[in-house]
Order: structure tokens, then C-alpha cells, then sequence
């Protein structure tokens, strides 16, 4: 402890609520470079890989298809563009099953690989992007499909534009990657420093000149000297610096890190950028170097295949779409049969059903454990009320509450426990002696919050659509009776003229029955007359 107090002092840190040790089991795949994964024959791509809307087909099924080339429109502010991730012929754009907890499937598009992975043209390189308007490089790095690459995924291009009145004073570069087992941040730094730093310069000059803080737990000591020694290199030592954190999950959540780093609290509800503050991952910060630099859209990310099922643990560079499958049985299969595939860590992550699902652009681990590694905890228990769940919250909630309302579906109550401030790191359940899955409940509640949600807003929107109409009838109705009122008051205004246009109909009337008459009388004389 005196010398974790000393760390806080020394680097000017601050320590967050709760939060638990965890063996980290980092060393399974640390251990060797980061390889490149072969060319699958078949890749998946979801078209949605982010928060917001799913984005828009521009690619027909038989087309050929480039590595690089856009397959789908971003659609809507907070959306990103999917991209082909190699060349070949698009068969099929159709529901697959995608990772998530839900298990479901979403539209992919499907493309048989050719193996030759040709790039399309791509935009050019903005090496001077100093020069350039910040709207322009937001575009190429929305175009590029940029997302938040820790696991949010959250469109990089609307996290980078808080908006004119909004000054941003801090810029944090997650590297702290606190869930154990996942380690594709830890390689990427010590691969990649220069690049995470080239992609951190862009987004200072997008947020205006901000001080940068860079937090690498301390159990990565080899990312943290390849990041400090890149950092020597360049002309950012002035606003930048690396900060080397006490190891303690969840450490790399984003409120949590801007506390450790900071000293500062998000509000509930609120985002860091409403405190002057904006949050990357260092996989993200590579991802804007290369869409910036080099003119390259989000085609693959670093995937860290581990777990003590795993015959060789490794990370790997996956292009987006690329099946599970495929990444296990390159890391030599499985060394025993695993009791459950998870995507991502053990905290957060969640079990995967059809081991045929494609890597996404969150997707930043595959983890297959054994027995040992996830024993079965057996049915859960009555809560017995210890507290343990309420000293280890990050986000210091009182989970036992929420577990209660949430388990008696009271969704009123369980939002006046701030339900949404509860970023689901698993350390209640973790802690938790009578077994209780926690986290699910809470998941099972926002997705009913925002169910009931949206039900509102569709029942609003049909009350405002009959509201309309309803005013729309009324004020026609309004207007043909004022237009009768009208003409009723303009005959009443003028009697003479009604009449005397009254007498001319009549008389227009006579003159046409005695032309008719004349006409018929005439017609009788000709007929008699062809008769003698």
C-alpha cells in the first residue's frame, strides 16, 4: 500500500470507489509478436459495428469487390462506414449471427475471397492536415470508419467534435486495458507507439491544443518504456505525458481513468466532454493515424486469441469479418475441450453461441476457458444483504438495490438508482457469495428501459401525427365554412345586383326555349314539305 500511495504522489494520480484485484492472466499471450492473420475464404461483415444507426448498403450482391472499398453508407450523425476488408465477389448481403449477448443475427454482407486482396483506390494521404479546415479531417476519419476500439464503439469523428462552445482542455489515451486475459492494447503499444502517438497529434489539433495524458497500467512495463521512448522522438514532450497506473479492475473504464488521471468526476448522466474532457483508446488513435496519414479505412484490429483452452495463445491481426473459427484454429485448436467461448474478457465479455461469428471492430479478444478457469458457480442464492456488491462499485451505486427493482421489473425505481451509470464491469457479481449474475439483471433492465422508451416515443409520435391531422380537418372545416359565410354576406351586401343577375338567367332561359321551339317548328315545315 505505502507503495502504491507513493505511485499517486509521484505521478500526480488519484484513486476511483471500489474496484477489485483480479489474477490478470496476461502472460498466456504476451509472450510473442503480434502475427498476421492468413486471408480467410469467406468474410462476414456486420453492417453495424457501432453505436448508432446500422449503415446503408452502396454494393450490390455479384459485385466485385476491392479490399478497402466502402460497403455501406454511414446513416445518420452517429453512425460509421463498413468497408470490404479484402478483394472478391459479394454473394450475399443477409442476416448472420454477429457477437453480442443477445446471440441474434444482423445484416452482413458476405464476400467469397479471391486471394489476391487487390486494394481499390484509396483517397489521398492528408499529410498536412495542420492546414486543413477540422471539419474536413473529421469527415476522412468518419469516412474511414473510425470507432471507439476498447469495446465501446462509439463513431470517433462525433467523439472528436464536442462542439464550438464546448472547450476541451484534456485528452486522455487509454492504454490501461485493465480486464485480465486481453492483451492486444499491450502489444499494440509496444509494436505501434509511433503511430498511437501520430494518431494522438491529430486529435490534439482536432480538439484544439489540449494537454495529452497517456494511462498504461503497471503491469505493461515493456508498452510503457516502447511509449515513453516514442514519445522522446517527437515534439510532443510540451502537453504530453505517459502515466504508469496502479493495476486495479476496471482501471481503463472511462469515467475511472479520467478520475485516476484527473482527479476529476463525470456527472451522472453527462459526458467527459461536458467537464473539458475526451476519451481514446490507443487502438483508435492508430486507426485516425492511418485513415489521416495514409488514406486507409478501419479494415482489421489486433485480437488477442488466449485462454488455457487455446493451444497457443497469441494476439493476432484480424481483418474485420474473418469467422472465430478461423483464429482459433490457426492458434493450434484447442488444447482441451474449452466450457465456454467468450468474446472479449471475462468481466465484460460474453459467451459466443456460434463459434462461425465474425471478428467486428470491438471485438478485441477471443477467450476460450476451461473448467478450471470458469467453473460452473452453480444456481444462484438469496441475497444475504453483506454489501460486498456496494464496496467494490466503480461507479458507487448500490447494486443490490438496483438487483432487487430490476428483478421485480420496477423500472421507475430501478432508474432512481442512476441504472444507467452502471458500466457492467462485473465486479458485484465477482465478489458476490450467493452467485447472483448481477450484471444480467442490469442488462435485462436498460434493455427494458429502452424498450418502454421507445414505445413512448412511438406512442407520441402517433398522438402528434392525430393531433396534426385532427387541427388539419378543423382548420379546413374553419375555411369552408368561412368561404360559405363569405359569399353568403357578399349576396346580402348586394340585393339589386342578385337580381338583376337573377332576371338575366331567366331571361337567357326563355330565349334558349324559343330558339328550341323555332328550331322544331322548322324542322316540322321542312318534313312537310319533302312529303308533297
Amino acid at each position: 500500500m505505502a507503495a502504491i500511495q507513493s505511485l499517486l504522489r509521484r505521478d500526480r494520480l488519484w484513486t476511483f470507489h471500489g474496484g477489485i484485484h483480479v489474477p490478470d492472466e496476461k502472460a498466456l499471450s504476451n509472450g510473442r509478436a503480434v502475427e498476421m492473420m492468413p486471408l480467410p475464404e469467406r468474410l462476414v461483415i456486420p453492417l453495424q459495428q457501432h453505436i448508432g444507426a446500422t449503415a446503408r448498403p452502396v454494393v450490390n450482391v455479384g459485385e466485385r469487390i476491392l479490399k478497402g472499398q466502402l460497403l455501406a453508407q454511414a446513416e445518420g450523425y452517429v453512425s460509421a462506414c463498413i468497408h470490404a476488408s479484402s478483394s472478391g465477389t459479394l454473394v450475399a448481403i443477409e442476416p448472420h449471427p454477429v457477437p453480442h449477448p443477445s446471440g441474434l443475427s444482423a445484416l452482413c454482407a458476405v464476400i467469397e475471397t479471391d486471394g489476391e486482396d487487390t486494394w481499390c483506390e484509396l483517397p489521398e494521404p492528408m499529410t498536412q492536415y495542420a492546414q486543413l479546415d477540422p471539419s474536413e479531417i473529421r469527415e476522412r476519419i468518419r469516412w474511414a470508419g473510425v470507432v471507439g476500439l476498447g469495446g465501446a464503439s462509439f463513431p470517433t469523428s462525433v467523439k472528436l467534435n464536442p462542439g464550438p462552445d464546448q472547450r476541451i482542455r484534456t485528452l486522455i489515451i487509454n492504454g490501461a486495458e485493465c480486464e485480465p486475459y486481453i492483451t492486444c492494447d499491450d502489444l499494440l503499444m509496444r509494436e505501434r507507439a509511433g503511430d498511437i502517438l501520430a494518431g494522438a497529434r491529430i486529435m490534439h489539433h482536432l480538439l484544439g491544443g489540449p494537454r495529452i495524458l497517456i494511462g498504461i497500467e503497471d503491469n505493461k512495463p515493456e508498452a510503457f518504456e516502447a511509449m515513453r521512448f516514442a514519445l522522446a522522438e517527437t515534439d510532443m514532450r510540451s502537453h504530453t505525458e505517459i502515466r504508469s497506473i496502479p493495476t486495479l479492475y476496471p482501471s481503463g473504464g472511462e469515467k475511472q481513468l479520467i478520475r485516476i488521471l484527473t482527479g476529476e468526476e463525470v456527472p451522472t448522466h453527462a459526458i467527459p466532454a461536458r467537464i473539458g474532457i475526451v476519451c481514446q483508446n490507443v487502438g483508435s488513435a492508430a486507426a485516425v493515424a492511418e485513415a489521416v496519414l495514409e488514406g486507409r479505412p478501419l479494415i482489421s484490429r489486433v485480437v488477442a486469441v488466449t485462454g488455457r483452452a487455446i493451444a497457443e495463445p497469441r494476439n493476432l491481426e484480424v481483418r474485420i469479418g474473418t469467422p472465430v473459427s478461423d483464429l482459433i484454429a490457426h492458434c493450434g485448436g484447442y488444447r482441451e475441450r474449452p466450457r465456454k467461448l467468450v468474446c472479449g474478457g471475462p468481466m465484460m465479455g460474453f459467451e459466443i453461441a456460434h463459434p462461425e461469428i465474425p471478428v467486428t471492430k470491438p471485438a478485441n479478444c477471443v477467450l476460450a476457458l476451461t473448467e478450471a478457469e470458469a467453473p460452473d458457480p452453480g444456481p444462484a442464492l438469496a441475497c444475504i444483504r453483506c454489501g460486498r456488491c456496494a464496496e467494490v462499485c466503480p461507479a458507487k451505486l448500490l447494486p443490490q438495490q438496483l438487483y432487487w427493482h430490476a428483478r421485480a421489473k420496477d423500472l421507475d425505481r430501478v432508474q432512481d438508482y442512476n441504472l444507467f451509470d452502471c458500466i457492467e464491469c462485473g465486479c458485484c457479481a465477482q465478489v458476490c457469495p450467493s452467485h447472483i449474475p448481477l450484471v444480467q439483471y442490469y442488462r435485462y433492465a436498460k434493455n427494458e428501459v429502452w424498450a418502454r422508451e421507445e414505445e413512448k416515443r412511438k406512442a407520441e409520435l402517433a398522438r402528434t401525427r392525430h393531433e396534426a391531422k385532427q387541427t388539419r380537418l378543423e382548420r379546413q372545416e374553419r375555411e369552408r365554412k368561412a368561404r360559405l359565410r363569405r359569399k353568403k354576406e357578399s349576396l346580402e351586401a348586394s340585393p339589386g345586383k342578385s337580381q338583376t343577375d337573377q332576371d338575366a338567367k331567366k331571361a337567357a332561359i326563355e330565349a334558349a326555349k324559343q330558339r328550341a321551339a323555332a328550331k322544331k317548328a322548322a324542322a316540322a315545315k321542312a318534313e312537310e314539305t319533302d312529303d308533297a
